[in-house]
C-alpha cells in the first residue's frame, strides 16, 4: 500500500483517479479547494478508511507528517470559459505556484511526482500528428496563454527539479478527455454537446466544424497515468496520452445527436481566438514505454458519458454515485 496525494482531486480527472487508486488498495489523500472541482465527485469515497479529503489551495505551501510515496499534480482549471475569462490569473498561479509547492513537497518526501501537462502546450500545431519533440506554436499573450504557457512553465520547473534537485518526476501531456464526473457547465466540447442535446437545445459549434480533436475516454487516460507513475525511474517523459482517433467537431456533434436521439439543431458561431484547428497525438512513445494505448471507442465512451449526464441533469446529487 502506498500513500498517494492527488491535487485537484475533486475535479473530473482527479476524482476518477482517486477512485482508481483506492480500488487498487492505496491510501489516498485528495486535496482541492473546489475552485472548479465538486465534492459530489468524491461522495462515494468519503466513507472509505483509505481515503481522506483536504480543502487546500495548491498555490499555498503545505506539509504532511506522514510519508508520501507519490504525488499526482492535477490541480488546474481546465475549463476554457474559466481560464479564458476572469480566472486567467488564477490559472497561471495554479500552474506555476502549484507546481513549485508540489515539487518542494516531493523533494522533502522523496516522492515520485507526476505532472498532468496538456496537449495545449503545442498550441496551433504546425506538425500533425503531434510528437513529444515538437516544441509547439503558442501565442504567449493570447486569451489561452494563461493555460498554455502556465503548463509549459510547469514542465520547465519539473525538469529543472529533476536535473538540479534529483526529484523523481513524470510528465504526461493529456489530450482531450471525456467521461463521467465532467461538470455540465465546464464549457468543454463533449459536455456542452451532450447537455445541449439532452435538453433539446441548439448544439453550438464554434467555427465551421471542420477543426479536429482526438477524444480519449477517462478510464483509458487514468490507466495511462497510473502506468506512467509506476514506470522505470529512468523514464521521465514527457509522453503523449490521448486517443489517436481523429474526428471533426461536426462529426462529434452528429454522433451526440444520434446517440441521444435528440432533435437538436446544429448552429455555428465564430471560432474563439487561438483555438487550435487540429489536434491528434502520436502515441508511439506511450506504446513503447508504457505498453499503453486506448481501448474504448468514441461511440462506446460517448454512450457511457451520455448515461452519466442523463443522471446528472435529472438528479445532480446522484450522478457521482
Amino acid at each position: 500500500m502506498k500513500t498517494i496525494l492527488v491535487t485537484g482531486g475533486t475535479g473530473f480527472l482527479g476524482s476518477n483517479l482517486c477512485r482508481r487508486l483506492v480500488n487498487d488498495g492505496h491510501k489516498v489523500i485528495c486535496m482541492d479547494n473546489n475552485y472548479t472541482g465538486r465534492l459530489e465527485n468524491i461522495s462515494g469515497l468519503l466513507g472509505n478508511t483509505h481515503f481522506r479529503f483536504i480543502n487546500h489551495d495548491v498555490c499555498e505551501p503545505l506539509s504532511f507528517d506522514e510519508h508520501l510515496d507519490q504525488i499526482y499534480n492535477l490541480a488546474c482549471p481546465a475549463s476554457p470559459p474559466a481560464y479564458q475569462g476572469k480566472h486567467s490569473i488564477d490559472t497561471t498561479k495554479t500552474c506555476v505556484l502549484g507546481a513549485l509547492n508540489m515539487l518542494e513537497l516531493a523533494k522533502t518526501h522523496r516522492a515520485t511526482i507526476l505532472q498532468s501537462s496538456t496537449s495545449e502546450i503545442y498550441g496551433e500545431p504546425l506538425v500533425h500528428p503531434q510528437t513529444e519533440n515538437y516544441r509547439g506554436n503558442v501565442n504567449p499573450i493570447g486569451i489561452r496563454a494563461c493555460y498554455d504557457e502556465g503548463k509549459r512553465c510547469a514542465e520547465s520547473l519539473f525538469f529543472d527539479y529533476y536535473r538540479h534537485e534529483g526529484v523523481d518526476i513524470k510528465v504526461i501531456r493529456i489530450f482531450n478527455t471525456y467521461g463521467p464526473n465532467m461538470d455540465p457547465h465546464d464549457g468543454r466540447v463533449v459536455s456542452n454537446f451532450i447537455c445541449q442535446a439532452l435538453r433539446g437545445e441548439d448544439i453550438t459549434i464554434y467555427g465551421d466544424g471542420h477543426q479536429t480533436r482526438s477524444f480519449c475516454y477517462v478510464d483509458d487516460l487514468i490507466e495511462a497515468m497510473v502506468r506512467m507513475m509506476n514506470s522505470p525511474k529512468d523514464f521521465q517523459g514527457p509522453v503523449n496520452t490521448g486517443n489517436p482517433g481523429e474526428f471533426t467537431i461536426r462529426e462529434l456533434a452528429e454522433k451526440v445527436v444520434a446517440q441521444t436521439g435528440s432533435h437538436s439543431k446544429i448552429v455555428y458561431k465564430d471560432l474563439p481566438a487561438d483555438d487550435p484547428t487540429q489536434r491528434r497525438p502520436d502515441i508511439s512513445l506511450a506504446k513503447n514505454k508504457l505498453g499503453w494505448e486506448p481501448s474504448v471507442s468514441l461511440d462506446e465512451g460517448l454512450q457511457k458519458t451520455i448515461d452519466y449526464f442523463k443522471r446528472e441533469i435529472a438528479h445532480p446529487a446522484l450522478a457521482a454515485e
